[in-house]
């Protein structure tokens, strides 16, 4: 996803952006270099060196930061982002665990009753095409199970 267009909201002190799915605001108070009432943003604009997945703002003072595409989606909970993030955890775990398991890659492809190259599809970190319960029967296979807990988050009143 590419962020096609972003402005200030000053009304609401946040950065606003525009995307394919839809708009996403972001708070000042969440920026890493955060304006003040004496100095404002002077200009922002979609990054094309971060591929128009990030925004950069320039403050008065000259001072510049950028802002990723995920910090938006991040703040505004985006379902897709989110269950990526969880998807990504699961992965992470699941090749430390792989490692430690003194189990052969053959073993655990056998164990799965599936191929190499779907074995090593879960175990990449930036595949995000596979499911939560391909990760699940990987973690079994290891000798491991998940326990869920659902956690109430901080709310956050969502800029829009």
């Amino acid at each position: 996803m590419k962020i096609e267009q972003v402005t200030i909201n000053n009304k609401k002190r946040a950065l606003q952006i525009e995307t394919r799915k839809g708009s996403f605001g972001l708070p000042f108070s969440r920026l890493p270099l955060k304006p003040t009432a004496k100095n404002r943003i002077r200009t922002v604009f979609v990054d094309a060196e971060l591929a128009h997945r990030g925004v950069t703002y320039v403050l008065e003072s000259g001072k510049e930061d950028s802002v990723h595409l995920d910090a938006f989606l991040d703040y505004n909970r985006d379902p897709e982002f989110m269950r990526d993030m969880t998807l990504h955890e699961l992965t992470v775990k699941a090749v430390k665990l792989t490692e430690e398991s003194g189990l052969s890659k053959h073993e655990l492809t056998r164990r799965l009753r599936t191929s190499p190259s779907q074995l090593y599809r879960l175990l990449d970190t930036a595949n995000y095409r596979k499911s939560v319960d391909e990760m699940l029967r990987l973690l079994a296979v290891l000798g491991y199970r998940l326990d869920v807990r659902l956690v109430k988050e901080s709310t956050h009143a969502a800029v829009h």
